[in-house]
C-alpha cells in the first residue's frame, strides 16, 4: 500500500487509520491539551535542539555504534547488524526519550515529574534524567515487575526517586500506567508525566516516536558508510507498547523495500492463555487513552498479558504499531518464553554481548525472516541484560 502522505505522521488530533486519538478523564484535558499544542513548536526551538543533540552527545553516548554480527551472520547465512542502544547510558533506549522530555516539561513550566515503568528501563532513564536536573521523580511499578527486575528498582531509589509499588490487577506494566495516570488526575498543575513507550493520548505517540527516531536516524548513516546504502532489507524489533521499534523504524516507514519486523512476546504460546501477542489476540479498544489494539474479551475488560519479560508484559501496543499492521506495512513475529532464552545464549556466546530478555525476543525472530545471503538486517538491540540475570539465572536449564 503507498501512502498518500508519510506514515510518521499522525492526523492533528493524533489518529493513524482508525487509531490512536486522546481520550482523557475531564481533568487531565488541560494537560494533554498543553502538551499537544506546544510541544512541536518546542522541540522545533533551535535553543531546544541544541540542548538535546548536546544531551544525547555527552551524556548518553551517541551515536550508538552499528555492529556487524559476523558469527551470527554466518549461523544464518545472512549479514545482521546489531544497533547498540544497550550501549546508552542507563544500558537501554529509554534514556532517549526521557532526556527529550524533561526538556519539554522544563519549558512547560512543570516541577514534578512522574513515569510507569515494567523492566524498569525506562524508570531508570526517568529517575537518571530528573537526578540531573534537580527535580523530584515517582515512578510507579507492579509489584510482581519489582520483584523480578529488583536492580533496577535499587537503581532508581539510589538516583534518588521514590518507586510506587502497584499493587492492583495484575501488578505489572498496565496497572503500573494506571496509578501514575491516576497521580497526574490528583497532580494537573505541576507534575508532567513522561510516558515511556508509543502509548497514551496525543500527542505521547508522537511524541515518544519522534524522540527515539534518533535511532533510525543514525542507522541511515551508518549503513551508507558499512554497506554502501542507507536501506537495509531488513529492520528487526521487539514491540511490547513499541517505542525501541518505533524509533527503529521511523526513518524507514516511506521506504516500502525495507521490511519491518515487529516481534511480540508469546509468552507460553499465542493460544496458550499465557501470552502478549497482542496484534494476534487484539481487538480495537480504548486503553491509557489511546484507541490501539487491545486483549480483551467479549465485555471489553483487559486480558491479563503474559510474558517472562516485565517489557513485554502489556496487554495493547502503540497506536502507530497498530496501524502499520493493520495496512500491511509492518509484519508481526510472536516468539515465546523459550525461543527468547534461546536467543539470549546464542547471542552471549556468539558475539559476547549479553542482551536485554525484550531485546531476545526479536534476536530469535532472525531464523523466520526468510533472509538470504545478501541481505542486510538490522537488529535493533534495544538494552542489555544486566537487569535479568536474575531470571536467566533461574532457567539457567533453558541457557547451556
Amino acid at each position: 500500500m503507498t501512502p498518500t502522505t508519510s506514515y510518521q505522521q499522525p492526523t492533528a488530533r493524533g489518529y493513524y487509520g482508525q487509531f490512536g486519538g486522546a481520550f482523557v478523564p475531564e481533568m487531565l484535558y488541560p494537560n494533554v491539551e498543553e502538551l499537544r499544542t506546544q510541544y512541536l513548536a518546542i522541540m522545533a526551538d533551535p535553543a531546544f535542539q541544541a540542548e538535546l543533540q548536546a544531551l544525547l552527545r555527552d551524556y548518553v553516548g551517541r551515536p550508538t555504534p552499528l555492529f556487524e554480527a559476523k558469527r551470527l551472520s554466518a549461523k544464518y547465512n545472512t549479514r545482521i547488524f546489531l544497533k547498540r542502544e544497550d550501549l546508552c547510558h542507563t544500558g537501554a533506549h529509554k534514556i532517549n526519550n526521557t532526556v527529550g522530555q524533561i526538556l519539554l516539561a522544563q519549558r512547560l513550566g512543570k516541577t514534578r515529574i512522574i513515569a510507569e515503568t515494567g523492566a524498569g528501563q525506562h524508570g531508570v532513564a526517568t529517575a537518571t534524567v530528573c537526578a540531573l536536573m534537580g527535580l523530584p521523580c515517582v515512578v510507579y511499578m507492579g509489584a510482581i515487575d519489582m520483584e523480578r527486575q529488583a536492580p533496577n528498582v535499587a537503581r532508581m531509589r539510589l538516583l534518588g526517586a521514590e518507586v510506587r509499588r502497584a499493587e492492583s490487577g495484575s501488578q505489572t506494566l498496565k496497572d503500573a500506567t494506571n496509578e501514575a495516570i491516576r497521580d497526574w488526575i490528583a497532580n494537573p498543575v505541576d507534575t508532567h508525566y513522561i510516558i515511556g513507550s508509543v502509548v497514551g493520548p496525543h500527542p505521547y505517540p508522537d511524541l515518544v516516536a519522534r524522540l527515539q527516531s534518533v535511532i533510525s536516524e543514525e542507522m541511515r548513516k551508518q549503513l551508507l558508510e558499512k554497506t554502501g546504502s542507507e536501506l537495509p532489507d531488513f529492520v528487526v524489533a521487539c514491540v511490547g507498547g513499541g517505542s525501541n521499534a518505533a524509533g527503529a523504524f521511523y526513518h524507514f516507514l516511506d521506504e516500502p523495500e525495507v521490511r519491518l519486523i515487529a516481534v511480540e512476546a508469546a509468552g507460553h504460546g499465542i493460544h496458550s492463555g499465557h501470552s502478549a501477542a497482542t496484534s494476534v489476540l487484539g481487538t480495537p479498544g480504548i486503553i491509557h487513552g489511546s484507541k490501539t489494539l487491545l486483549m480483551q474479551d467479549e465485555h471489553g475488560q483487559i486480558t491479563e498479558p503474559y510474558s517472562l519479560s516485565a517489557g513485554l508484559d502489556y496487554p495493547g501496543i502503540g497506536p502507530l504499531h497498530a496501524y502499520l499492521g493493520e495496512v500491511g506495512r509492518s509484519e508481526f513475529i510472536a516468539i515465546t518464553d523459550d525461543e527468547a532464552l534461546t536467543a539470549v545464549a546464542e547471542l552471549s556466546r556468539l558475539e559476547g554481548i549479553i542482551p536485554a530478555l525484550e531485546t531476545a525476543h526479536a534476536l530469535a525472530a532472525l531464523g523466520q525472516l526468510g533472509a538470504g545471503p545478501d541481505d542486510v538486517v538490522v537488529v535493533n538491540l534495544s538494552g542489555r541484560g544486566d537487569k535479568d540475570l536474575e531470571t536467566y539465572l533461574k532457567n539457567m536449564d533453558k541457557l547451556v
